[in-house]
């Protein structure tokens, strides 16, 4: 298995506060509203193409991304 293919927890920040049930879509570990109005969601993520298909999930719901780090 190569680095592209291994299982990472992502740490994503997203502009405003979505409800948190939305992150199902990775194995979030955790997921909270920020006071600044962001909501950080942070979770394992399969590989690579799973990150970009969950980011693009995100950007087609309109939702701002802040930052994505890889933990």
């Amino acid at each position: 298995m190569t680095v592209a293919e291994e299982t990472a927890v992502y740490e994503i920040k997203l502009q405003g506060h979505i409800h948190l049930d939305w992150s199902s879509w990775m194995t979030a570990t955790a997921a909270a509203h920020n006071d600044d109005g962001t909501t950080l969601i942070v979770g394992q993520v399969r590989d690579q193409a799973a990150l970009h298909g969950a980011l693009a999930k995100i950007r087609d719901l309109g939702i701002v991304i802040l930052s994505v780090t890889r933990l």
